[in-house]
C-alpha cells in the first residue's frame, strides 16, 4: 500500500488544495492549478503529461538538497564534480521511480492539517485522500531557498524518501565503493533509456 502510494503523494503534494495561510503551504499553493489541470486534462496522456508535471515539479522540488541528504556523510568526499554529476544522477532516479508512473493518478486529493516552521526549515502535514475514502498521512519537508520553499522529503506514513534512498546508498558504498554506485544509477538510466522506445511503441500500437 505505502509503495503504490509514495509516486502519488509526490504528485499530490503539488496538487492539494492547500488552506489560506502565509508560509511554506501558501507557497506550494501557486502550483495547484496547474497540476490539477495537467492531471484531469483528457487531452493529455502519456508523455506529454509525464513531461507537463515534471516541469512543474522542477520548480518546487530541492533536487540537489534530497541528493545531498540521501548521500549524507559520502556527500563531503565527493568533488564538486562529483556532487554534480551525482545530483543529476539522481534527478533521473527520481524521475524513472516517480513522475514515469504519474499514470496512477485517479482522482485522489490532499487534505492538509498542519504546518510546522523552524528557522529556514518547515514540516507541512497533510493527509492522502483515496478513492476508498481512506486516509494516508502524509508530510512534506521543506527548505526555504531566498524567498521560496521547495520541498527536499516527503514522508508516507512515516517513511521518509530520504531515508529509503539513504539507506540503500550506504550499503551499496560500504560493501563496495562510491564508483559501483554511480556506475549502478548509470546502468539503470541506459536501461530505462533503452526501454523507452519500445515502450512508446507498444502505447502507440
Amino acid at each position: 500500500m505505502r509503495h503504490a502510494l509514495v509516486p502519488l503523494a509526490l504528485v499530490l503534494v503539488l496538487a492539494a488544495a492547500a488552506p489560506a495561510w502565509a508560509g511554506p503551504t501558501d507557497q506550494l499553493r501557486q502550483y495547484t492549478d496547474q497540476v490539477l489541470r495537467v492531471l484531469d486534462d483528457p487531452a493529455l496522456r502519456g508523455a506529454d503529461r509525464r513531461a507537463a508535471v515534471r516541469r512543474i515539479a522542477v520548480e518546487i522540488f530541492d533536487v540537489a538538497e534530497t541528493a545531498k541528504r540521501a548521500l549524507a556523510r559520502h556527500w563531503q568526499a565527493r568533488t564538486p564534480a562529483e556532487r554534480d554529476e551525482f545530483v543529476q544522477l539522481f534527478a533521473d532516479l527520481l524521475e524513472r521511480a516517480y513522475i514515469s508512473r504519474i499514470d496512477q493518478y485517479g482522482g485522489e486529493r490532499i487534505r492538509y492539517v498542519g504546518e510546522a516552521v523552524d528557522g529556514d526549515l518547515a514540516t507541512v502535514r497533510a493527509r492522502i485522500l483515496t478513492k476508498k475514502a481512506a486516509e494516508v498521512p502524509v508530510e512534506s519537508r521543506m527548505v526555504r531557498r531566498a524567498d521560496r520553499w521547495l520541498v527536499y522529503d516527503v514522508l508516507i506514513e512515516n517513511v521518509s524518501l530520504i531515508a529509503n534512498y539513504r539507506a540503500q546508498f550506504d550499503r551499496i558504498i560500504r560493501t563496495s565503493s562510491y564508483e559501483e554506485l554511480v556506475r549502478r544509477l548509470k546502468s539503470r538510466r541506459h536501461e530505462f533509456l533503452d526501454a523507452a522506445p519500445t515502450k512508446a511503441r507498444r502505447t502507440a500500437g
